[in-house]
């Protein structure tokens, strides 16, 4: 069987990481980024000191700041940069040629637009090109260091899905498939938004109960705002929805969640995004978030808070309080009958 050779566009934490474990299995890996020190060789392996420090990376992929060198021959594409740069990457690949096939793992929406991110790459090259979205609960920096982890790669190519996934597979790596991109997306998204909450929470000492409860109420509002979007709730109760929220609200890994923490702590926002020093998709994505909820006439209260806090118009403690103060209610509404 011929070696698929991969190229994955975007050597932040989660590009490199992805490209790691893609490299230690069967495939030739093409890693582009934009620094020419973005990785650097120690010894027989690579490092990304910037993003996954004192981690070895397999020695046999080949990094480059030339776009066109690390698309050519390419079997297919796994773009990993941030939401706001999905566009361009995918139009700058566009002027120099059309992909096999293209997968990405970045999460959130088009600013400005709004689109979700499948809806931006059909725009830009058309509806036949197979296209899959990598999603779950993932830390970069567990799966660099070959830590058990599992992901769903959605797609409505049912053979692309598998192609993508037999290459992630591997003995510490599980990757299941889907076809639900909507829905996919929107829990890979909405769960940046929930976390900041959690983090919130947390930031102030409010204990695990309050965890628990807002991780609950966050799912309940992934389920409403999907089922109007035409996604699936098994998508949002498995590893894209329910699995990636679990992650995201309760690991310190997770950039949305520090920035809840600092914030719940009383650190300003813009200090907080710049000690956390990496993109912060939250801050972007909860005006997506409800931009969508009014769209349809959705109470999201947790998400619209955070969206409040994120924008100066209310503090964290203000915004808590108004959660608490809401009337009782039953716990499902008749929009979410399963």
């Amino acid at each position: 069987m011929a070696v698929s050779t991969i190229a994955v566009l975007g050597a932040g934490s989660w590009g490199t990481a992805l490209a790691s474990l893609l490299a230690r299995g069967e495939a030739k890996v093409k890693l582009w980024g934009r620094r020419e020190d973005g990785l650097t060789r120690s010894g027989t392996s690579w490092r990304n000191e910037r993003y996954l420090p004192g981690i070895d990376l397999p020695g046999d992929m080949i990094y480059s700041t030339d776009l066109r060198a690390t698309l050519t021959d390419a079997d297919w594409v796994l773009v990993v940069v941030p939401s706001h740069a999905f566009a361009e990457t995918l139009r700058s690949m566009r002027d120099i040629g059309m992909p096999a096939g293209l997968a990405w793992a970045s999460k959130g929406f088009e600013p400005g637009s709004g689109d979700f991110l499948h809806e931006v790459a059909d725009r830009i090259f058309g509806t036949a090109l197979p296209k899959a979205v990598i999603t779950g609960p993932s830390f970069a920096k567990e799966v660099a260091l070959g830590m058990p982890s599992a992901v769903t790669v959605h797609s409505d190519n049912d053979a692309f899905a598998n192609t993508v996934a037999k290459a992630l597979h591997g003995p510490q790596f599980r990757a299941y498939t889907g076809n639900d991109i909507r829905g996919a997306e929107l829990g890979g998204a909405m769960k940046n938004v929930l976390a900041v909450a959690t983090g919130i929470a947390d930031g102030m000492g409010l204990g695990l109960n309050a965890r628990a409860g807002l991780i609950t109420r966050g799912l309940n509002e992934m389920l409403r705002l999907n089922k109007p979007l035409g996604g699936r709730a098994e998508t949002i109760i498995g590893l894209a929805g329910l699995g990636d929220l679990v992650l995201t609200c309760t690991g310190d890994l997770s950039r949305n969640r520090r920035l809840g923490l600092a914030l719940g702590r009383g650190t300003p926002l813009a200090q907080a995004v710049a000690d956390i020093g990496q993109v912060v998709e939250s801050v972007q994505t909860a005006d997506e978030v409800m931009r969508l909820a009014e769209r349809f006439d959705l109470d999201l209260p947790i998400a619209s808070r955070v969206r409040a806090v994120l924008h100066g118009d209310t503090t964290p403690a203000d915004g808590l309080r108004a959660l608490l103060a809401r009337d009782q209610k039953p716990e499902y509404g008749a929009e979410l009958k399963f």
